[in-house]
């Protein structure tokens, strides 16, 4: 990466030389950062970003899969532009906190109570510790290589790789910050990714001890592969079995079905961390799930276990964005965007084929999308 002035003359360049003397790396979050320095947007509607150089994209990644409906939408900026003018935090509650929470509760029949935090890390990090609270119990599983946020103990084997990951029957729980405390460490159970026959060998060695079992039901740095029905089943029946809570980081995966990919299966979570889209552009995180398990972050409980509070969750703004944007994402759309996803994958396994058969190549394209033929993914 550049180091000094004088990259090039353009004006990212010279915004970027500004950057590197006041952001580590010259970025807020690792993900924007290019060689030779960042693109800056400009504006953006609809599919299209345009740079500060007046270059337009069409835009595949909308900020992280977070606009389910693309940039400025004029719904979602006519509403958030009328409230904004009503004022954006309060030191009060809300109606449309209220609102906004009845129409995501009412999208699947395994959320009975919900709460608003402000990212998808911070919905993944309560939910981890409401299942502590809710069974008493510290310790935590997750899939090896999935990526579940910033939080310690999220983040364990998110970056494992053959020289440290130790035996596929005993995975090593490896550290991805440097100055990761031992006892996260000690604290997580490393399970491979549909195997569940390697899987419920660990969680057995760790029965009576784990507050529940994190799984995101399509990990993105473990293959975009959906999790198996046989390999979901299996941890519901341990942890039901066990008095732990099998817990779904649905931050992307939500806008897979109306109700989230947990539709694709017959069993559900105890509890589901969300975030991206649902904010319709702005920061936001929830949880969700059983009404006994939420309610640990009751404060009218004649003992409170989970105290949880947040200067911005439910903010006026976010809320505002958020139910609209929910609310035209609804079963129609959804089905839309799946037809879409399916028409692309299917021209994308086509172009591959045809490259193959031009080039004398072997490639499986059945077993390098197993499982997607099940699944409507967008």
């Amino acid at each position: 990466m550049p180091e000094g002035p004088n990259v090039s003359q353009s004006l990212s360049a010279s915004l970027y030389e500004r950057a590197m003397e006041v952001l580590p790396g010259g970025v807020s979050r690792n993900t924007v950062l290019r060689k030779p320095h960042p693109l800056y947007a400009d504006h953006a509607s609809g599919c299209r970003v345009t740079d500060v150089e007046g270059v337009e994209r069409i835009d595949f990644a909308n900020n992280m899969a977070s606009l389910i409906h693309g940039h400025a939408h004029p719904a979602i900026v006519e509403a958030v532009t009328e409230q904004l003018g009503r004022g954006t935090a309060f030191t009060m509650a809300t109606e449309i906190e209220i609102r906004f929470a009845e129409h995501l509760v009412g999208r699947s029949d395994g959320f009975d109570k919900l709460r608003f935090v402000n990212s998808g890390t911070e919905a993944v990090m309560g939910m981890l510790k409401a299942a502590r609270a809710f069974t008493g119990r510290h310790k935590i599983a997750k899939v090896e290589g999935s990526y579940h946020g910033l939080y310690d103990y999220a983040e364990i084997s998110q970056t494992a790789d053959p020289s440290n990951w130790g035996a596929a029957t005993s995975p090593v729980a490896v550290p991805v910050a440097f100055g990761t405390p031992p006892a996260v460490l000690a604290d997580v159970v490393v399970i491979p990714f549909n195997d569940p026959e390697r899987a419920i060998a660990i969680l057995d060695r760790h029965r009576g001890s784990l507050a529940g079992v994190l799984l995101d039901p399509l990990p993105h740095r473990v293959g975009v592969i959906p999790a198996s029905l046989e390999f979901v089943e299996a941890l519901a029946e341990w942890t039901h079995d066990d008095g732990s809570l099998l817990l779904f980081d649905e931050v992307i995966t939500f806008r897979s079905e109306y109700g989230g990919a947990q539709e694709w299966y017959d069993v559900g979570p105890d509890l589901t961390a969300m975030g991206k889209m649902i904010g319709g552009g702005f920061p936001v995180g929830a949880i969700a799930g059983r009404a006994d398990v939420m309610d640990v972050m009751n404060p009218l409980a004649e003992t409170l276990l989970f105290p949880h509070s947040g200067t911005f969750s439910a903010n006026p703004v976010t809320m505002t964005a958020g139910l609209v944007a929910m609310e035209m994402y609804d079963r129609d759309a959804v089905d839309r965007v799946n037809r879409l996803a399916r028409r692309a994958r299917e021209g994308i396994d086509q172009g591959i084929r045809s490259l193959c058969v031009r080039h004398r190549w072997r490639f499986d394209v059945q077993s390098a999308h197993e499982g997607h033929a099940a699944n409507e993914l967008p």
